[in-house]
């Protein structure tokens, strides 16, 4: 014989295909046995029903059991009983196997014993199935109630947060750890206290800044107590949110109505502390002086008034703005006496760079837009009666100071109204300058020259200085023909003449460019003559009729030349430039013989002239 669990290596023969009755004895209710029952088993349905539930190998076909049968069938057993299937399949199970298993005993409901001696309860999970290889379905119930917090649980979590809060507010360490102050915010919001703890928060916020408030009233008040007290508390109400960040991202996130942990705290130091008139007062009267020193070249600590921009209210920009104007007004009529127009604008362009520059360092953006108006208006006022007592715009025109000219335009553009000042200064120069030179009949030899010079430069300055601005365009051509009139006749007259000499001379005295540009610009003289049409509504066609045909004749003359190198099929090594003039329109001359050299031949122009006409 071999241990029980060893199997023996020569295994028994193979059953018959008839298995012999089996006997079992059956004790009545008294204790006696009975008579024995007789009952006839299939070895190969057992053999069947194990291989397909256990999976096991084939079984001896012997009908009684061995030991190692037995000990698998009460392994099977156990399967089953761990699984809760039902307790008649176990008890089926167990009558089929074997007749030494009888000691096993099943409860009904599914109440037995294990094989490892455990006791199986009431099955809280249960297999359903009424048919054999069907899917068994695994059912867990869950908790019927959410379970409770403990009795003053919310009480003594909210005075231990209370001790972290004030902990904090006092500069002082932490008994508890973060993280376990953040659970204990977590577990009141979960059980719906969330409300009442963001109000039991900001009462102790609200108390710890009301008693901040005295120290500020005790003398002496300076900016830097009230800078520390501000950077104290942007600290502490980080660390709060910190630890109460759950109860921020839900209950207050939720509720839009409610400001957030930090806008909480914003709120109520700008409550119980900005808006307290003695310390607002103090506050301001301290930045102001500090910008004051600054702007007399003292070096301030810059990060200070930077980190103040909170305490910079309403009432801080109406002084600051009140201050700056009361300065730069007296300061601007005292350099008004002192310094020539040049200087005064180069100050007044680096007052406004420092300004710009303090605004972006450390004042609100929104005081940038009224601060330079009014700033700009009170220092530029002043260089307007400057240039109207001094000339100061008539000695930057005489001297064409191009890049002072730029800067006053560019600060008078600030202004409101400051163009249209710059604009009439601008038309009343252009008249004094051009009647020196029309009235004066000492002039008269050099007045064209003079006029075309004197065009030339304000339209460069148009140009360059007042960005070609349209109204200053206008103002020059109104200013031009105010003053060229003045002396009726005289200057249609001169220019008559000088054209008249500069087309004897030819190119003795400038190129056939240089000619053709004069020309052009005598030509917008002549405009500014009245014009034409003036002329021909007020002394009919005929006054005007040979002047008009000198300006076709030079026209046609410029159509004609251009025609004629368009049909040139060799151009020629000198430029050959003919103008064609009409007899009637142009003053008669002692006719001249003129002698042209062999590289100049007119014969081509003659045969196109011919063609054309």
């Amino acid at each position: 014989m071999f241990p029980t669990g060893l199997s023996s290596p020569n295994p028994p023969p193979p059953p018959t295909q008839e298995a012999r009755p089996e006997t079992t004895d059956v004790k009545n209710d008294s204790g006696n046995i009975t008579s024995p029952k007789k009952r006839k088993i299939n070895c190969s349905e057992r053999e069947d029903s194990a291989d397909t539930i256990s999976h096991s190998p084939p079984k001896p076909t012997s009908c009684s059991p061995t030991p190692l049968h037995i000990q698998k069938k009460l392994r099977f057993e156990d399967s089953l009983d761990f699984i809760g299937l039902d307790a008649k399949m176990a008890e089926e199970s167990a009558a089929a196997s074997c007749s030494n298993n009888k000691s096993k005993v099943f409860l009904p409901g599914g109440v037995g014993h294990h094989a490892n001696g455990l006791t199986k309860g009431a099955g809280s999970t249960t297999f359903s199935s009424s048919k054999p290889g069907a899917a068994k379905k695994l059912v867990i119930k869950n908790f019927k109630e959410k379970p409770k917090l403990p009795e003053n649980y919310t009480q003594e979590t909210w005075q231990k947060l209370k001790e972290a809060v004030e902990a904090i507010q006092n500069s002082t360490s932490i008994k508890y750890n973060l993280e376990e102050l953040y659970q204990a915010v977590e577990n009141l919001c979960s059980h719906k206290i969330s409300a009442k703890l963001y109000k039991q928060l900001r009462a102790v916020c609200e108390d710890h800044i009301k008693a901040q408030i005295d120290q500020f009233r005790e003398y002496p008040f300076t900016i830097i107590k009230i800078d520390k007290c501000w950077q104290d508390h942007c600290r502490q109400m980080i660390m709060i949110r910190s630890i109460f960040l759950f109860l921020d991202r839900t209950y207050v996130l939720q509720n839009s109505m409610l400001p957030s942990i930090w806008d909480m705290g914003l709120e109520l130091f700008r409550f119980y502390i900005i808006s307290d008139v003695k310390v607002q007062s103090k506050t301001i009267d301290g930045i102001l002086l500090l910008i004051e020193r600054e702007r007399n070249g003292e070096a301030i600590d810059r990060s200070l008034l930077r980190s103040l921009h909170i305490l910079k209210t309403d009432s801080f920009e109406q002084r600051f703005l009140e201050e700056t104007n009361r300065l730069y007004a007296a300061e601007g009529q005292r350099l008004m006496q002192e310094r020539e127009v040049p200087e005064y604008l180069h100050h007044v362009n680096k007052r406004l760079e420092e300004e710009a520059d303090r605004v972006i360092t450390y004042l609100d953006q929104s005081t940038q837009y009224p601060f330079f108006l009014d700033t700009t208006v009170r220092m530029v006022l002043p260089l307007h009666y400057l240039l109207m007592k001094s000339s100061g715009l008539t000695h930057l025109l005489d001297e064409n100071r191009i890049q002072d000219l730029s800067l006053l335009y560019q600060l008078f553009s600030r202004v409101r109204g400051g163009v249209q000042v710059l604009l009439q200064h601008w038309i009343e120069y252009i008249k004094a300058f051009g009647s020196t030179i029309v009235i004066n009949p000492e002039k008269d030899k050099t007045m064209v020259q003079e006029l075309l010079d004197f065009k030339d430069k304000v339209d460069h300055i148009i140009d360059v200085c007042f960005m070609k601005n349209e109204k200053f365009v206008n103002a020059m051509k109104e200013a031009f023909e105010t003053f060229i009139n003045k002396r009726p006749n005289k200057p249609a007259e001169v220019c008559t003449k000088h054209v008249d000499s500069k087309l004897r001379a030819g190119n003795k005295e400038a190129t056939d460019e240089e000619l053709e540009k004069m020309l052009d610009k005598i030509m917008i003289i002549f405009r500014f003559i009245y014009g034409f049409s003036k002329k021909v509504i007020k002394c009919g066609a005929a006054f005007t009729s040979k002047l008009e045909g000198m300006f076709k004749d030079m026209e046609l003359s410029k159509d004609i030349m251009v025609q004629f190198k368009q049909c040139q099929n060799i151009p020629g090594n000198i430029e050959l430039t003919v103008n064609i003039l009409t007899m009637g329109y142009w003053p008669t001359y002692v006719p001249m013989e003129v002698h042209l050299p062999p590289e100049v031949c007119v014969e081509p122009f003659k045969y196109f002239l011919n063609i054309l006409f």
